[in-house]
């Protein structure tokens, strides 16, 4: 890639930052939604539409990444966007992550919104010194006078069949950097209302989705048809409540969980289901509140069991006052401590389902 392929990207934001103003549409242009009973929405197009929406209401919003523009986005989530806000503000970029989240990076310093796209997050090692060293640490360096408002998001974790280099959780890597954001999208509600408070937010946030999740459907909510819909970051949710064990966990876990609990329900297991959603702040009031309910945890993720998430989250319920509570201590459900396997036998072996975690709690209850 040529310093002159990214002077054509730089070009093109030119446009954007000169004359931002004229190019609002109007609100009226929005997809509309349909008010017939039992209405549904994919991941794939709630993340749509809270673009779409976050760019009607606000010029300075812009996104950029590979094949976002002319092929509608590799997982189709910007489907649309370049006929509506034309290439001023919906730029295919060169195959270079760390040239075009430089720019993005930059676009953020100067007082633009931009949303950079990773066709996967593996492919944003490439461009880690910008998130960590550029975007997550001007506001502190800086005195907090300058912000840098940008969203990186794209797929995460495991997919199917894509081998070791493309199937990491970068949840605790992002997790672990003071000066982001970090949060990671179950179902559609998640992921309309988190991507727009994360659009909104003045902070770098990291936009964490699973590309098995894209195509799935859930039920649309009245709140979610309001254009100003947003969900607050750092805040859980209790998606299941229960009385005999707590499970915190995220992304495409929680619908594994939710499958152990029913099974469980049978048996006459209770399980509370706290999906955690952010990352980074991370909600311990709600996950030691359930803890002080049920006196047991565990911690489901599909990242390494080394330095991940669920080890996090066992720290903080250790030293905070839901140690008290605890009839036995707190487990981790993790990936296996292995780079993720080709096969797909021994890849269905490496990441946990619901009946691993089915079988842990009982485990763990002793039933």
């Amino acid at each position: 890639m040529s310093f002159r392929g990214l002077s054509s990207v730089f070009r093109g934001l030119r446009p954007l930052a000169s004359n931002i103003a004229s190019k609002r549409p109007a609100y009226s242009a929005l997809r509309a939604y349909s008010s017939s009973t039992g209405e549904t929405i994919t991941v794939r197009d709630a993340l749509n539409q809270a673009i779409d929406e976050e760019m009607a209401r606000d010029p300075k919003v812009f996104i950029l990444g590979e094949e976002v523009a002319q092929y509608n986005g590799a997982y189709k989530v910007t489907k649309g966007l370049l006929d509506k806000y034309g290439p001023a503000r919906v730029l295919d970029t060169p195959i270079t992550e760390m040239g075009f989240t430089g720019i993005a990076v930059g676009a953020g310093l100067s007082g633009l919104k931009p949303i950079v796209e990773f066709m996967t997050f593996n492919f944003s090692m490439q461009a880690i010194d910008q998130v960590v060293n550029s975007a997550a640490k001007t506001h502190y360096m800086s005195g907090g006078s300058v912000t840098c408002p940008i969203v990186f998001r794209g797929p995460n974790s495991s997919a199917a069949g894509v081998g070791a280099q493309h199937s990491q959780d970068f949840s605790s890597w992002y997790g672990s950097v003071p000066g982001l954001k970090v949060v990671s999208v179950y179902d559609s509600e998640d992921a309309k209302g988190l991507l727009k408070a994360a659009i909104r937010d003045e902070n770098p946030v990291v936009f964490l989705e699973n590309e098995l999740m894209y195509g799935i459907s859930f039920p649309v909510t009245p709140e979610m048809k309001n254009p100003d819909f947003v969900l607050p970051i750092g805040k859980a949710k209790i998606v299941r409540e229960g009385s005999h064990i707590s499970i915190a966990t995220y992304s495409r876990s929680v619908g594994f969980a939710i499958e152990a609990a029913a099974l469980l329900e049978k048996e006459g297991i209770d399980v509370e289901i706290i999906n955690i959603r952010s990352i980074r702040p991370l909600d311990t009031e709600t996950i030691i509140n359930s803890v002080k309910k049920t006196n047991h945890l565990i911690t489901v993720d599909q990242g390494y069991p080394m330095y991940g998430v669920g080890s996090e989250i066992c720290a903080q319920i250790m030293e905070s006052e839901a140690f008290y509570y605890l009839d036995a201590p707190v487990f981790r459900i993790t990936g296996a401590d292995i780079p993720m396997p080709y096969a797909h036998n021994l890849e269905n072996l490496t990441t946990p389902d619901a009946q691993v975690i089915y079988n842990e709690i009982k485990r763990i209850l002793k039933k």
